[in-house]
């Protein structure tokens, strides 16, 4: 029931953004996001003080847990962030990118999408060195440009799997993840198709 819900509730939101013209388009998703996020973070103080929850103290509590987990995963960090370097330095990505266009052009499908995909590929593996990436296809085609737009869309509509993999699981000693990688890959291409799809719709 949620879930169709929400679907319902984001197939409506998406048939209304699409029939809008750029500058009302902007407007009003920029006036929506920004109610959806501060009201969420009213929702969750009023639900802490609902349930009788100390919300300051409880927020000081976690901070000071924040320091030991970022010290904690310093070590996973730092080895995560050298493999994602040589395989940006390796070239790999640039070789990935062109047989993929090359796919694309044989089917003779819009390719525009194409030139986001890099930010596809290494967002599951560090967030940082994806929002690099989204800064590169943004110098390389422009902000305003349907790569740079798409780009963006990407890092918002994805997460680091195999980074809170490496770093959290290893951090508190998980070393069985089962079915984690398989759930995360899985939202990940989901993820990614919503992003082409929604990016088509506004600025297509």
């Amino acid at each position: 029931g949620y879930l169709g819900s929400a679907a319902t509730v984001i197939g409506l939101m998406c048939a209304y953004f699409g029939g809008l013209d750029k500058a009302s388009l902007e407007r009003q998703t920029s006036l929506v996001a920004n109610l959806l996020i501060f009201s969420l973070i009213v929702a969750f103080i009023l639900l802490a003080v609902r349930k009788g929850v100390a919300v300051y103290e409880t927020f000081i509590e976690g901070a000071k847990e924040g320091f030991t987990t970022a010290i904690g995963i310093i070590p996973h960090l730092v080895a995560m962030l050298v493999a994602i370097g040589v395989l940006r330095a390796s070239g790999v990505l640039d070789q990935a990118l062109n047989v993929v266009r090359l796919a694309v052009d044989a089917i003779g499908i819009d390719g525009r999408w194409v030139d986001a995909l890099p930010v596809a590929l290494v967002r599951p593996l560090s967030g940082s060195g994806a929002r690099g990436l989204v800064i590169d296809t943004m110098k390389n085609f422009g902000a305003d440009s349907f790569a740079g737009r798409l780009a963006c869309v990407i890092q918002g509509s994805t997460e680091t799997t195999f980074y809170v993999l490496a770093v959290y699981f290893g951090s508190v000693g998980i070393k069985k993840t089962r079915h984690a990688i398989a759930c995360g890959l899985a939202a990940e291409f989901a993820g990614f198709l919503g992003a082409v799809a929604v990016s088509y719709l506004f600025w297509g």
